[in-house]
């Protein structure tokens, strides 16, 4: 059995001229750090963090750090999604940590994860946030590999999230499942089967959103709102405190939908920040 203690560094500041560069960066598989790209017109790097193995395996051990200074813009993707193959007894285990300074800004917006049949991962995701600065932080998940008709197969999925902005707690998530517990909740939505009893291929979405510019007026928030529909419920809740923090949740029915849903999301929230405006195309 092959086993990975990767590790993922990056360092995000602003030049004097006011773009972005990565100032450090350092990293080990499963993780490797692809062409980064500049857009103008958002005045945002955007990084693409590509993992060169076929997927996490039993015993890897995942360890990444993405920090942002202050004036900095940056946003961090995946070119594909992220794969939990089917381990015997052990686990994959994913720490993550990212940090944004004031006036720093940070859009986390990886591809989803796909459990395999009798996988158990765990991921813990500390995330702060000095006051003034800005975060959209997204996790995402289908029910397994749906082309093969493998869904809800997964032993245990693990995630645990912690926000803080300001040094004030403002989020604390965990969720900890079988596939079969997860497949009750998607029935819930109406989305976990069909007539038949068969398995219908949710998905789920968790969205954190920080920044005060989302206080000034409620338009965005009933265009959000108005996402919520047959294919894919919506749902947004503000945070404690007075940070501008913001919690989006979905559940879609395919990942199709999802991906519709996100897409429209980012649009919506473009108007309020400029910063999502960046381009997802592939580079």
């Amino acid at each position: 059995m092959s086993e990975f203690s990767g590790h993922l560094r990056l360092r995000a500041e602003a030049r004097e001229d006011g773009r972005t560069v990565l100032a450090a960066q350092a990293f080990r598989a499963p993780f490797h750090v692809g062409k980064s790209y500049w857009d103008d017109e958002a005045r945002t790097l955007r990084v693409q963090v590509v993992n060169p193995t076929a997927g996490i395996l039993e015993g890897d051990l995942l360890a990444s750090e993405v920090s942002v200074g202050a004036g900095a813009a940056l946003l961090v993707t995946t070119p594909s999604v992220s794969r939990v193959f089917q381990m015997r007894a052990g686990e994959a285990v994913c720490m993550q940590r990212f940090a944004v300074e004031a006036a720093g800004w940070l859009e986390f917006l990886p591809e989803p994860l796909v459990m395999h049949r009798e996988s158990r991962y765990r991921q813990t995701t500390e995330i702060t946030v000095a006051a003034g600065g800005e975060l959209v932080f997204a996790d995402l998940l289908t029910p397994g590999r749906i082309a093969r008709g493998e869904m809800w197969a997964w032993a245990r999925l693990k995630l645990e999230l912690a926000v803080r902005v300001g040094g004030e707690l403002i989020l604390r998530e965990r969720l900890d499942q079988s596939g079969e517990e997860l497949k009750a909740l998607a029935e819930l939505a109406g989305f976990g089967g069909d007539a038949r009893g068969e398995c219908s291929a949710c998905c789920f979405g968790n969205v954190v959103l920080v920044s005060r510019r989302l206080d000034e007026e409620t338009s965005w928030r009933d265009a959000i709102a108005g996402l919520h529909g047959p294919n894919a419920w919506v749902g947004l809740s503000a945070l404690r405190g007075e940070c501008g923090g913001w919690s989006l949740k979905v559940i879609a029915t395919d990942s199709v939908a999802m991906r519709r849903v996100m897409s429209a999301a980012r649009e919506i929230l473009s108007e309020r920040l400029p910063r999502m405006a960046v381009g997802l195309r592939r580079v």
